[in-house]
């Protein structure tokens, strides 16, 4: 594989780094800018909002641009979000600092596949593809763990300088090895992509993957604090409970990725959805348990994740029967529905937070995967009644 290859793949590590490390700085956050457990939990709404809107939009927008002089805009803007948070006097300017970084995020994954496939030969377009997108699960592994334990000991902002020195690193890493004539590849257009929006299927599939994606963050986003006030974690382990969330996490995405190439993406979403549920019911309870609660975050990780191949699969396989012509826009249009999922989230999460227990959070992620599952088993009635149409 190329060099270039490797500095997108940094890029995306150090993106998925800063979209996920917020969850373990949730407590912290909160305790340095007097705010609420819920206004914390908020800035992950609203980096996932940015996600949601960036992707298809902008990529819209830009489309025109050459591929590499976006992508060198696209780390810039990602190293200022990174720095204006570090610098951040108060919380609104650290939501104005998430916000942009989340653009940044939604057009980068849209444009970093076709920059990807450009660099290597034919047959080698899917292993590029899958080597840049091993930087937001390494990022799970390493970077959010890292990350957490960085904040929790040097500063939530020392966080946020460390991801901004991982950007400027691809930056340059990018400048260098990137080549400067790349295909610029069909780029949809608003229409094009609202279009998408028209086909019930695949609205079918987006709210699947909306909710039973942004069903885990209702309590995920208050990991940190559910384990610090409820299990009894001091502040400096939370960190290696997020390592052993990520390594779940890995494992996740290969065992779903695995059950949905065996029994078909409608089968594997009902096992992984119901799964998925029973977890999150149970961490309501086990969280006032130590153990209990490691052991329920250990196996959490796995259904939380292991979703994920199986809703992009889904939603390919539908696009090719309904939507021939928008498969790549319906795949992105999947993208931006885990990131609304995330926002939902993390938002219902907050107002649980504001009026419940912190172990509440749970139960009620719960019952919106069981409505995540009930939208995949209609689904599957829905396509063993029709005929594909096209």
């Amino acid at each position: 594989m190329p060099l270039a290859l490797w500095a997108l793949t940094l890029s995306a590590f150090a993106i998925g780094t800063t979209e996920f490390v917020i969850v373990g700085l949730v407590p912290t956050i909160a305790q340095d800018l007097a705010v609420s457990l819920p206004s914390a939990g908020l800035l992950v709404s609203l980096y996932a909002l940015g996600v949601a809107i960036g992707a298809p939009l902008l990529t819209a927008l830009t489309g025109h641009w050459p591929r590499k002089p976006l992508l060198l805009a696209l780390m810039a803007l990602f190293i200022t979000g990174n720095v204006l948070a570090f610098l951040a006097p108060g919380y609104e300017s650290l939501v104005l600092a998430r916000v942009l970084t989340g653009l940044a995020h939604g057009v980068f994954f849209s444009i970093g596949s076709t920059i990807a496939t450009s660099l290597v030969s034919k047959d080698k377009e899917a292993s590029a593809i899958a080597l840049m997108f091993s930087g937001l699960t390494v990022a799970l592994v390493t970077g959010v763990p890292l990350g957490t334990w960085i904040g929790q000991e040097f500063g939530w902002r020392a966080t946020f300088l460390v991801v901004a020195a991982l950007g400027l690193i691809a930056l340059i890493g990018s400048a260098i090895l990137v080549p400067a004539r790349l295909k610029t590849g069909k780029s949809a257009s608003v229409m094009q992509q609202l279009l998408v929006l028209t086909e019930p299927r695949l609205l079918l599939v987006f709210a699947m993957t909306a909710v039973g994606y942004g069903g885990t963050f209702v309590a995920f986003t208050y990991l940190a604090p559910i384990l610090q006030q409820v299990s009894g974690f001091a502040a400096g382990a939370i960190g290696i409970i997020m390592l052993v969330y990520g390594v779940s996490v890995a494992f996740g995405n290969i065992w779903g990725g695995k059950l949905a190439d065996k029994h078909g993406p409608v089968k594997a979403l009902s096992i992984i959805f119901a799964l998925l549920a029973l977890v999150l019911a149970l961490f309501s309870w086990t969280a006032h348990s130590a153990t209990l609660a490691v052991l329920t975050v250990l196996i959490w990780g796995a259904f939380a994740f292991g979703n994920v191949p199986g809703l992009q699969v889904y939603v390919v396989q539908l696009a090719q029967k309904y939507r021939p012509e928008a498969v790549d826009v319906a795949s992105g249009m999947n993208i931006a529905a885990f990131n609304l999922g995330i926002a939902l989230g993390a938002w219902i999460g907050g107002l649980v937070v504001a009026s419940r227990p912190l172990t509440d959070t749970g139960w009620i992620g719960a019952v919106i995967v069981l409505l995540a599952l009930l939208l995949t088993r209609w689904s599957g009635a829905l396509e063993r009644q029709q005929a594909p149409s096209r």
